[in-house]
């Protein structure tokens, strides 16, 4: 079995930012966002650096570059990246609802280690202050867009038209009454002519989510089947996203279990225009109903389920593999992740303390390898990580290099977003090896 080294020894994401971690197949360059916490190396000095880890996939070596010093130890702020036409490189990253700001920095040409001065825009006009968190980062009919969680806590947009050297606001992608937290959770992926995406209706923890896809083109919001939701997307009217295309249905049954409180958790868009998508659900009925939605309610069964869009426009949901116990007491809905690689559908990785061969509980989570011959039926599963002493958490398969797979996880202990003593880990191999 190949050993991952560390590339960074304070570091950890959340899943909700795109891309955070690419790869410049030309300089054969890697850069990974993280944010460090208070308990890893560096203590309350290096807490809450907003960090991209440069890796030199030709010679081995690997440097921490910080974009923005002390700015908030929260997993949630890692920066999104994108790669620019002149081989410069953007990167924008948010708090985590605690100010109105969305940060970038553009690097020199070529270089990912030398970053002209931060600048910001100011949501504070359509929030009321009420904050804005992610950064998901997609080009669409050859406009930049920055996909966040912003006004009356919706998925919002900012528009450049100049690959990010500036920032306008470009309105709400869907609402609805918020119950809770926060207004759903969105994955995106993006061609050029278009965005798909994934979410829900509000936080597992405040609601009985579903997961819903629908996409952007030619300027309208479409369900999965090209019907139109929105013929001016992000306009003044937008829709509610119970009227996109439901992929999982909260309280749906699979094999005589009851699947609940649903969370998106990876979406990707094969070469020929098929997706993939990876959801979770819990498989809890708790003896009062009203349990489900305690904040400290103890969740030790979750389910990771694999979706593939058919030819037919059809989406196909299977089970994947069981996700065990939420990862933290106060966030139950947490587990390990999935991620599928994103020039093979057929392949992806998961972390999970229940090993999908046979069942057995782990003692920390693990990170195993799934292959699928027959989009998502059956699957055959190899372990990457074994016997560990820590857990193996939220794997990345990095895209910028077809011909490259290079596996990113963090490992340690986490005991909530703002606070963790993790290091970054990168496995790299040849693709087809």
């Amino acid at each position: 079995m190949d050993v991952a080294r560390v590339i960074n020894d304070n570091g950890a994401w959340c899943w909700f930012q795109d891309e955070r971690a690419l790869v410049d197949p030309e300089r054969g360059l890697l850069v990974v966002g993280s944010i460090a916490a208070p308990e890893g190396p560096g203590g309350d000095e290096r807490a809450g650096n907003v960090e991209l880890t440069v890796v030199d996939l030709w010679g081995g070596t690997s440097e921490v570059v910080v974009l923005h010093e002390r700015f908030e130890a929260d997993d949630h702020d890692v920066p999104a990246l994108w790669r620019r036409r002149d081989g410069r490189w953007l990167a924008v990253y948010t708090k985590h609802k605690t100010d109105d700001l969305t940060r970038w920095r553009v690097s020199e040409p070529g270089d990912p280690r030398r970053w002209g001065p931060e600048q910001a825009f100011d949501w504070s006009e359509f929030t009321g202050g009420r904050g804005v968190t992610y950064s998901n980062l997609h080009e669409l009919d050859g406009r930049l867009y920055c996909f966040a969680r912003a006004v009356n806590d919706d998925p919002c947009a900012l528009v450049s038209d100049d690959e990010g050297d500036t920032w306008a606001y470009a309105g709400k992608l869907f609402t609805r009454p918020k119950v809770g937290y926060v207004n759903g959770y969105t994955r995106y992926v993006s061609q050029p002519a278009r965005v798909d995406l994934i979410t829900t209706d509000h936080h597992p923890r405040d609601y009985s989510n579903s997961i819903y896809h629908g996409y952007l083109e030619g300027g309208a919001l479409h369900r999965t089947d090209g019907t139109i939701v929105d013929k001016v997307a992000l306009d003044a009217d937008a829709p509610s996203q119970v009227e996109l295309t439901t992929v999982l249905a909260a309280d749906s049954v699979w094999d005589g279990e009851p699947m609940t409180h649903c969370w998106t958790i990876d979406l990707r868009r094969g070469e020929d225009g098929s997706l993939a998508a990876v959801l979770l659900a819990r498989r809890d009925t708790p003896e009062r109903p009203e349990d489900a939605f305690a904040r400290e309610h103890p969740v030790p069964d979750h389910r990771f389920f694999y979706a593939r869009l058919a030819p037919g426009g059809t989406w196909q949901v299977r089970q994947l593999a069981k996700a065990g116990h939420g990862l933290l007491t106060h966030e139950n809905d947490y587990t390990g992740l999935v991620a599928i690689d994103p020039y093979d559908l057929d392949s992806l990785y998961v972390s999970t303390p229940i090993d999908p061969r046979d069942g057995t509980a782990l003692e920390h989570h693990e990170i195993f390898h799934g292959r699928t011959a027959d989009a998502g039926i059956g699957w055959t599963w190899t372990p990457v990580t074994e016997r560990s002493i820590v857990d193996n958490l939220r794997p990345i398969v990095a895209a910028g290099d077809p011909g490259r797979v290079p596996l990113l996880w963090f490992r340690g202990t986490m005991t909530a977003s703002q606070h963790y003593a993790c290091e970054v880990v990168l496995l790299e191999s040849p693709r087809g090896r």
